[in-house]
């Protein structure tokens, strides 16, 4: 909060190789309230660089960029830069490579045609703390690639109680806390203490990787629900 009461704007760099599309989704956020764009760049290397200079609240990052593309550069901002959260932008169909940038640290996805109130959510929900996780998206991303990737170790599940593997399925299949507390009984706030206690645990940053963790250690299979 500034001074005078006034919140202080969520800073946002849009990197993505084309320039209308880049300067498109620079003047929409620039008019939503509360959201500034702070830099704009066309591939992973500017991306990174500007980052790195202007320590951004939230990177929105295309995937397909020549020289460093948006995989590299999310996986060099979760190491350089890892206040500064990425949002990956992504058309799906072709972007094969999302999932190892949700392994790799992003904190989030949309697809590029989403509308651009859903974007200027997307960045507030990122920017506080949480990850993005569109439930249909997010099953048929992991469901289409998590039998791709190497397996997890399956004695990590053994770490948690029963009550957090309960949290842990429901969470992978994309509910929000209020959703998982209404199937399993409990209150929000108990929800919301069991994810911080499972991610610590799984060793992982986010509801994203809590998620593939969830899928790779075989507590949630590929195409069932």
């Amino acid at each position: 909060m500034a001074a005078g009461g006034v919140p202080i704007p969520i800073r946002v760099i849009v990197a993505d190789d084309q320039a209308v599309v880049r300067a498109g989704i620079a003047a929409v956020l620039d008019a939503e309230p509360g959201l500034t764009v702070v830099g704009e760049a066309a591939d992973g290397d500017g991306a990174v660089d500007l980052t790195l200079r202007l320590r951004p609240d939230v990177v929105l990052m295309d995937v397909r960029m020549p020289g460093l593309d948006g995989l590299a550069a999310t996986a060099r901002l979760t190491r350089r830069a890892p206040a500064s959260r990425v949002l990956v932008l992504t058309t799906f169909d072709l972007d094969e490579y999302v999932y190892a940038a949700l392994r790799a640290g992003a904190a989030g996805f949309l697809l590029k045609d989403a509308e651009p109130e859903r974007v200027a959510d997307a960045i507030r929900v990122i920017a506080g703390g949480a990850a993005l996780l569109d439930p249909a998206v997010t099953r048929r991303l992991i469901d289409r690639f998590a039998v791709t990737s190497e397996p997890a170790d399956p004695t990590l599940l053994g770490r948690l109680t029963p009550r957090e593997t309960d949290v842990l399925r429901q969470l992978a299949r994309g509910l929000s806390n209020a959703d998982i507390a209404g199937q399993l009984g409990i209150s929000p706030a108990t929800v919301k203490d069991h994810v911080g206690v499972i991610l610590g645990k799984l060793s992982v940053a986010n509801r994203v990787q809590a998620t593939i963790a969830a899928y790779e250690t075989g507590l949630i299979r590929p195409g069932v629900r």
